[in-house]
Parts: structure tokens; C-alpha cells; sequence
């Protein structure tokens, strides 16, 4: 069983895919992506592969609509990324030039994925710790080729695009001249980058990364601006890991344009959003009824204070 099935409530794409109930769930004797595991014989340095329990496949089967309800295949691609060989390790402990492979490694699935004209979007995210549902605790990433536009992307690309037709310039970088200006919520800021707890912050310790330059996607960032969000990237994991003295819980989402689709480069500001499930050392913020139900998130941390604890957080690259 992989298929699509449309939502008549939302107007939206739902997966079905029976492969993924069989992930393997934290194993506590071996870790697939170590050498001599389930993927690898061999030692590697970073590295990209199908994954062996996907939502989505290239060669999805058939699938046929019944009345109402309709169908699609899920013919899509998902990945699997690798950030380094060092079982205990994370983007916080990587060396800068390791992150800077990864970028590189993402860029490189990013261009090959859409010579495929059926996809639409590719999502590059990461899960770290069983509190979002990361279920192997090696430093890895993953990425899905959408056949179509999610949800939440068709409404930032909405947003952003309703942004420009009525002001005439890129709401991200109206944002980041004004941060910039503020000073106020920023907490990590290089010659290509700024990191800050956005004004709109759903999470309590939610950070965004928006490059200075007005890009759409990672394919655009030059060599120098690829160092540069390495160690943004590196600076912001190190400060949450400091932050309570533990290894901490994020979802790391890439928003690029769509692929296949010119239409939205000039509105469209590439960034990254780190999502953080923890509220305080030993609370989480949960995604409960309401945010589920509503998307109307409630933060209990003032994104102004949040920042400011982020910023005093000292790091050492």
C-alpha cells in the first residue's frame, strides 16, 4: 500500500504508505548507519541513499479513485542523509568544513532530483531526538521529492508572493534590514547571514536562518555564502545545545521555491527554520489540539527574551 488520497475537508494531498510502520525504532544493540550495519560495510564520510522505508518511490504503483475519493500515485523520492560517519555526534560537534559537505551533498540531491519534471518540491529537513521522532540517534537528515506543493509551503509561497505584488520588494528581505536595524531579536549574524528568533516565533526557542542576499534556493548561494550559513548553522545547534546543558531537540526544516517553477523566485527568500520542541530544561511545548487542529500556535515564551537568552549564550568555533 503507497498511495495519495485527497482531503475534501482541506484540499489536501495525504500518504499512505504501509512501508513506514516498519522503521526500526531506536534499536539499543546496533545502529543501521554505522559501518557494518543494515546500509554500510564499508567506513564513508557523508553520504545520501533511498530509504529503505519511504512514503514516496520513484516507480510508485498505480492507483485507481473510487466516486468521491480520490487518488494519486506516490510517486515521489525519499532520502536518507548522512551528515558523518561519528555515530555520537551532531551538528554541533561538526567541524565548519563537514557542514559545508553537507550543504554541498544537498545542493548536489537538490539539482539531480529536479531534472525529474513530475516533482514539485524537495524538502531537506532534520529530526533530532526522540522528543520530535527522530528514531536513530546517528547524526542524519532526510529528504522528500514531493509530486505536488505541501500545505504550509502553498501558503508561504501565497503569503510571500501576496507580499510582493503589494509592496513591490521580498518580504524576507524587508524582514532582514529590519532586524538588522532592530538588533532586537538577532542572535548570530556573519557577512552573509543573520540567525534571529523571528517576531512571529510559533515555538518558545524558535530560530530562523535568512541569508542577506536575496536567494531562492540553496543552488544559489555562492562558495563564501556556504561557509558563511555553515557556521550559522554550527553556532545556532552549539547555542541550543548550551542553552540547557543537554542535547537539544529541534526540527530543522530548508524552505527552498519549488522546483520546475521560475514563477516564484522573485518573491520567494530561501531560509531555514529550527523548530524546537523544548520550552524550559525539563518541559516541552506540545503541538496539541488547538495547533493541531487550528494552526494557531500559542507561545508561552516572549520571542524577545527567548533571543536574548539564545544571544548570551557564548560559543567558541
Amino acid at each position: 500500500m503507497m498511495e495519495r488520497r485527497w482531503n475534501l475537508l482541506t484540499g489536501e494531498w495525504v500518504m499512505v504508505s504501509a512501508y513506514t510502520q516498519a522503521r526500526p525504532t531506536n534499536p539499543t544493540n546496533f545502529c543501521p548507519l554505522c559501518p557494518g550495519g543494515d546500509e554500510f560495510e564499508t567506513e564513508y564520510d557523508l553520504v545520501s541513499f533511498d530509504n529503505r522505508y519511504p512514503s514516496m518511490k520513484i516507480d510508485a504503483p498505480e492507483v485507481q479513485s473510487t466516486g468521491i475519493y480520490r487518488k494519486a500515485r506516490s510517486n515521489g523520492k525519499c532520502e536518507v542523509v548522512v551528515y558523518t560517519i561519528e555515530h555520537e555526534s551532531a551538528m554541533s560537534m561538526m567541524p565548519i568544513h563537514q557542514i559545508e559537505k553537507l550543504i554541498q551533498m544537498w545542493v548536489d540531491r537538490y539539482l539531480d532530483l529536479s531534472q525529474n519534471r513530475f516533482i514539485k518540491y524537495v524538502f531537506i529537513f532534520e529530526n533530532r531526538g526522540k522528543e520530535v521522532g527522530a528514531t536513530l540517534p546517528h547524526p542524519h537528515g532526510q529528504l522528500y521529492a514531493f509530486p505536488f506543493i505541501p500545505k504550509r509551503i502553498e501558503a508561504k509561497l501565497q503569503a510571500l508572493s501576496q507580499y510582493y505584488d503589494e509592496n513591490g520588494s521580498c518580504a524576507v528581505c524587508d524582514i532582514v534590514d529590519n532586524e538588522i536595524k532592530l538588533k532586537e531579536r538577532i542572535i548570530y549574524e556573519n557577512e552573509s547571514f543573520i540567525t534571529l528568533v523571528p517576531f512571529y516565533a510559533r515555538w518558545p526557542y524558535e530560530v530562523h536562518v535568512y541569508p542577506k542576499r536575496h536567494v531562492s534556493t540553496l543552488v544559489e548561494l555562492t562558495n563564501t555564502e556556504r561557509y558563511h550559513l555553515a557556521k550559522a548553522l554550527k553556532v545556532v545547534t552549539m547555542k541550543y545545545d548550551l542553552l540547557f546543558k543537554q542535547a537539544f531537540p529541534y526540527m530543522m526544516m530548508l524552505f527552498q521555491a519549488p522546483v520546475n517553477d521560475v514563477s516564484y523566485s522573485h518573491a520567494f527568500h530561501f531560509h531555514i527554520e529550527f523548530n524546537p520542541v523544548k520550552r524550559d530544561k525539563d518541559k516541552i511545548k506540545w503541538m496539541a489540539s488547538v495547533e493541531t487542529g487550528t494552526w494557531a500556535f500559542i507561545n508561552p515564551k516572549i520571542p524577545e527574551e527567548a533571543a536574548k537568552e539564545l544571544r548570551n549564550v557564548e560559543v567558541e568555533l
